[in-house]
Parts: structure tokens; sequence; C-alpha cells
């Protein structure tokens, strides 16, 4: 019998895109099932000599342990099997293998089976006797097809990661939005208050309130008033720098000093869940340069969440120490850790594992952004179950247009630029 000339040609067209896609992506791995042990030990041979890395089974049940111990790119699966038939198995394998593509083979004159098999879900059929350059060329395809899906799949989830990244700005920018209005709205009564603790405060130094009953508990009290305005207005200032993204302010900070304010400010929710924090600066680190109100807030964040994630009895401790030209802070909790697929999202705006109306998913995300300005790093390593680390890494000096030193930046914008901008703005911000 004289070959097609014209089916000789199309085969060697699909060789050579096969041979292109084996260029590609190299080792596809097989699964020959057939009980037809001199056939099925041939066909491996043939298969391996063209680069594909095979493995046999000798019925159905044997394919579908050997797939769920190992998975396969592309099965090769003879129909007429005793025990479990071709399409039961076929059937099994798209239930539990979704990217695995398979080739029926059939008997001559048994196309009805291979019609069965594709609606099914196999790739394709063909009939014994198989030709090994069309089987070859079958496999590549098949594996070409995975290539697609695979790709489909990856563009479907880099999509979704878009749009939920887009969602996200947008709700920071009304958040911005608002946030400014509040901030203004909250500096007016602050302003009231303030004024009028200063007044009583004169009114308690003047000579006919010198006798006055308990006069000086009503001067603590009224320090406690200015002191708690005062901060409350750093709050709200810091709120409008964040979203006019203000630079650092810039002093000497004493970390036994900072680390001992911060745990007074979380002190009481830890007292009333039973937790206890430990301060560890001993030997207590060199004092650094940098902004110490924007790190005291990065530091109440993580230990507020540290303790909203430990249980009764558990144990937070937050330290400091000596680095190499840097100075390191750690916040370490005894709490319910973080699961391994979070780790990645814990520092997106929005991302929260609280349930709902009990987080804002901000914190961790304010908190990076106000390290990355003052030129650090923020790493976390927790271990589900066992608790979290959180570790700060902060440079000695940050040093703002000094030299020809390289400089931290904000969104891609040295601080000598991004001050010389804000410097700029200045006279365009509102001052209450």
């Amino acid at each position: 019998m004289v070959e097609d000339p014209g089916a000789g040609i199309d085969r060697r067209v699909e060789w050579v895109k096969f041979k292109s896609i084996m260029d590609r992506e190299k080792n596809i791995h097989v699964l020959l099932v057939d009980d037809e042990d001199h056939f099925r030990s041939t066909l491996a041979k043939r298969l391996a000599k063209r680069g594909f890395i095979t493995q046999e089974a000798v019925n159905g049940e044997d394919c579908l342990a050997k797939l769920e111990r190992d998975p396969r790119d592309i099965v090769i699966l003879d129909i007429r099997m005793p025990g479990i038939d071709g399409l039961e198995v076929l059937r099994r394998i798209k239930a539990s293998c979704l990217s695995t593509e398979v080739i029926l083979l059939t008997g001559h004159g048994n196309i009805q089976e291979g019609v069965e098999g594709i609606k099914a879900g196999a790739y394709d059929y063909l009939t014994k006797p198989i030709e090994i350059d069309h089987l070859v060329s079958k496999i590549g395809q098949a594996h070409e097809k995975i290539l697609r899906e695979d790709e489909k799949r990856r563009e479907a989830e880099f999509k979704a990661r878009m749009e939920e990244r887009m969602a996200a700005c947008e709700r920071l920018a009304s958040l911005g939005t608002m946030a400014t209005g509040v901030a203004h709205e909250i500096n007016n009564p602050l302003a009231i208050i303030k004024e009028s603790a200063g007044w009583i405060a004169q009114l308690l130094k003047k000579k006919e309130l010198a006798d006055m009953p308990r006069r000086q508990d009503f001067e603590r009290a009224v320090k406690k008033i200015e002191k708690s305005v005062d901060r409350a207005s750093r709050i709200t200032h810091q709120l409008l720098g964040f979203v006019r993204r203000q630079g650092p302010v810039t002093s000497e900070i004493n970390f036994k000093t900072l680390l001992e304010e911060a745990v007074g400010l979380a002190n009481r929710e830890a007292t009333k869940k039973a937790v206890e924090i430990q301060v560890d600066v001993d030997p207590p680190p060199q004092a650094i340069y940098s902004d110490p109100y924007q790190l005291r807030q990065v530091i109440v964040n993580l230990l507020t969440n540290a303790i909203h994630a430990t249980d009764a009895g558990g144990k937070i401790i937050i330290s400091a120490r000596e680095g190499f030209e840097e100075a390191v802070i750690g916040v370490s909790d005894t709490g319910s850790g973080i699961a391994r697929e979070h780790l990645e999202r814990i520092f997106e705006p929005f991302f929260t594992t609280k349930p709902p109306g009990e987080g804002t998913g901000l914190s961790l995300f304010v908190s990076r952004g106000i390290i990355e300005r003052l030129g650090g790093t923020i790493e976390v390593e927790s271990r589900l179950g066992e608790g979290s680390c959180f570790t700060i890494r902060l440079p000695r000096c940050l040093r703002i247009g000094q030299g020809e030193e390289r400089l931290p930046e904000v969104n891609g914008i040295s601080f000598r630029d991004y001050n010389n901008r804000e410097r700029g703005d200045a006279h365009d911000q509102d001052t209450d």
C-alpha cells in the first residue's frame, strides 16, 4: 500500500510543531496503561527514546494508584482492560486530576468507544495498531493544551489580583479623603479643650485659690488633660501626614523609654486579657535618630495585634538590640500564629483574618509604610499555633539631604527630593 505523500507532509509538520513544544517545555511525563505487557513495554521504550519520561501501569487500579502518588502530564489509556475499564478510569482521572490529559487507545472498529471517551473528557483517541509518530504528535498537542490552560489560569489569577488591588486603591483614596476631614474636625475641639485646660491651670495658680481643697489633684488632672490632648493632636497630624505623605521628624530615640511608653499604652488591654508583656532591652542599644512618634505608633500597632492573637496566660516579648549599623526591634508572641498562605498578604491594605467588623486590615499596611519612610524594613516569621515574631530594622541615623549618601525612598522618590517637594507644598497646607 502506497502512503499518501500529503499525509507524510502533515505528520512532518506536526513533528516540527511538537519539537518546538519539547524545546520549550522539557520532560513531559507520560503514564502508559495497558494490560498487554509486550505492547506496553515496547511503546514505553520508543517514547523514552524520543525524550519522554515514561511510567507503566498494568490496569486501571494500578493507574489510579500511581496517579494519586505521582501525577502525570499525559495518560495513554487502553479502553478494553480487565477490572475497571478505560472509560471509568478516564472519568475518575478527570474528576481528580484536572490538569492531566488522556489519550485513549481502542481496537480497530471500536470507534464508538473513542467518541464516548472524548465526550467524557479525553483529549483524543487512537486506534490500534498505532503509528509512533502519530502518537508523539498527539502527546505534543495534548501537552500544548495543558500549557495553554495553565497560562489562562495564571492570567485569570493575575487579573483577579489586579482588580483586587485597584479596588483597594480606590478604598484607600476614599479613606484618605475621609481621614483628612475627620482629622480636621477632631483638631478643632482639641484646640478648645487645650485652651480651656490652660485657662484652668492659670486659675489654679491665682493666690485666692492657694487654699483650695485638693488643689494639687486638680493640677495633676489638668496636666493629664493637656498631655492627652497633645497625644491626640499628634495622632491626627500623623494621620494627615500619612495622607499628605509628609516626611519624618528626626530626633534622638532612647529605646528603653520608647518601649516602656508603647507598653504603657497597650498594657491596659493586655492586663484585661491576662496577657503578660515583657520588655527586653538589656543591654540597651545605642540611641538612634529617627521619628519617635511614628515609631511608637508602629510598636503600639504590633503590640495590639499580638494581644488580640494571644490567649489568656500567653506572653508577648518586645526587645531592642544592636545590629550591624542598625537597631533591631522585635515583637514576638505565643499566640495563634499566621497561616502560611496569609503571610505574603498581611501587609496588604484591608487584608485581615479577623471576623467581619473586628478589624480594618490597615494597621500592618500603615506600619510598613511608616517603617519604609524611616528608611527601615519590617519582616514577619510565624507558624500556625506557635506564635509570630515581627522584626523592625532601622538605620542608626536618618539623614536627609547630607552629602551624596544614598537615602531611603518613598514611592521611588528620595527623601531629599521628597522633603524639598513637601517644603514647597507647605504653604498650601492647613495649619489647624
